[in-house]
């Protein structure tokens, strides 16, 4: 399905609140929360579409392949490592934001750069729920 065509005011609407919430956001640190939600949304488009845009801001492939086991990794920084588990967090919120995930990003980022932190992760969920469900693949428009 070719979900801006048939629904273009939802793909626009969607395309805006994206614009928002990148304001004021490390264009790298950006993308690590995009590829880490979209990793664990399994939406292959998005994963490759931002990987993709994190090399081309500068992202190392080293950073991009430990991505996946981020904990475990050392080549994150303490403000990388907070966003990472708010993405997590709020990616898999059945289980529930935990009051030390919240803090610890509340702790490296200012409120106003949480909350843009925040409306990235709830986007990046919104198109990788799209792409998932529109069964949308990495090589199509």
């Amino acid at each position: 399905m070719n979900f801006s065509a048939v629904a273009p005011k939802v793909f626009k609407a969607v395309l805006a609140l994206d614009a928002a919430a990148r304001e004021g956001l490390d264009p790298v640190l950006l993308e690590l929360v995009q590829i880490r939600a979209s990793q664990i949304n399994r939406c292959a488009y998005c994963v490759d579409y931002h990987t993709t845009d994190a090399r081309r801001a500068g992202e190392t492939e080293e950073r991009v392949h430990q991505l996946a086991a981020w904990q475990e990794s050392s080549l994150y920084t303490a403000e990388e490592r907070a966003a990472l588990a708010l993405t997590e967090a709020v990616t898999l919120l059945p289980r529930g934001v935990p009051d030390d995930v919240y803090q610890e990003a509340a702790q490296r980022f200012d409120e106003r750069e949480l909350a843009q932190l925040i409306a990235l992760i709830l986007t990046v969920n919104a198109w990788n729920r799209m792409n998932v469900a529109t069964r949308k693949t990495p090589g199509t428009p």
